[in-house]
Order: C-alpha cells, then structure tokens, then sequence
C-alpha cells in the first residue's frame, strides 16, 4: 500500500525533475558554475560536513563565492566522475539523493536533502563527507 498515491501517480515525472535538478548540481560542480549550482540550491540551504571532529556548516552563498575563486575540475583538464546512487523520493514534497562525486584528490560522499517549493524540487540541505586519496 501506496501512503502517498500522489507521488506514485506523477512518480516518474517528479523523479525526472530530481534527477534534472542534481544533473545541474553535478554540471555545476565539474563545470565550476556558481550560477548552476545557485539554480539548484534554495537560497537558505547550507552544506554541512565534520570537520576536525566538528560540525563545520557553510551557508550556500560563502560556498558559492568559493567556487567562483578556485579553478574548476574541467578547465584543471580533471576527469568527470559522479553519480547517483539513490534517489527516495518521500512525499510529494520531500526527496532525499545520496550520490558520489569527486574533484581528485578530494572524493565526496553527499547526502541531499531536496524541498519541493513554488512547484520546484531544490536542494535545502547538502551534507558530505570527503576523503583525499
């Protein structure tokens, strides 16, 4: 039994409108595009991580500005290596996207937590983990 009808009837078609929000994220990450990842995060989201055994917590915009001032993986000549590992889509306005992604020598691990607001899904909160190898 189905306890949210809604989502199984658009299932598909609001699976496609993930997907099509974390290819944006993914593009704008290799890309090194703040305006692409600007379209998918909602202004107020924040991407958290540990850090020295802290949680360390970057509002979206100070990452954003961070982005503009650090070479991307694609213009470095860096190979592309993402994907998705699951997307859960909870209710008709909750996803959630696990996926890996890497900028070498730094792989992450992210945890998205997605919003469906004014009749669009974007990322409200991003927390990673991140490995050098």
């Amino acid at each position: 039994m189905n306890a949210h009808p809604e989502v199984a009837a658009g299932g598909d078609v609001e699976r496609a409108a993930i997907e099509a929000v974390v290819a944006t994220y993914l593009d704008g990450l290799y890309e090194g595009d703040a305006d692409k990842l600007a379209a998918a995060f909602h202004p107020t989201s924040a991407l958290a991580q540990v850090r020295d055994g802290q949680l360390d917590v970057t509002p979206r915009d100070a990452w954003l500005e961070a982005v503009r001032n650090r070479p991307s993986p694609k213009a470095s000549g860096l190979p592309r290596s993402d994907e998705i590992l699951t997307i859960e889509v909870a209710g008709p306005t909750m996803a959630f996207v696990k996926l890996r992604c890497a900028i070498p020598p730094r792989y992450f691990t992210d945890q998205l937590s997605l919003l469906k607001i004014d009749g669009r899904w974007q990322v409200a909160q991003k927390v990673f983990q991140a490995e050098t190898r």
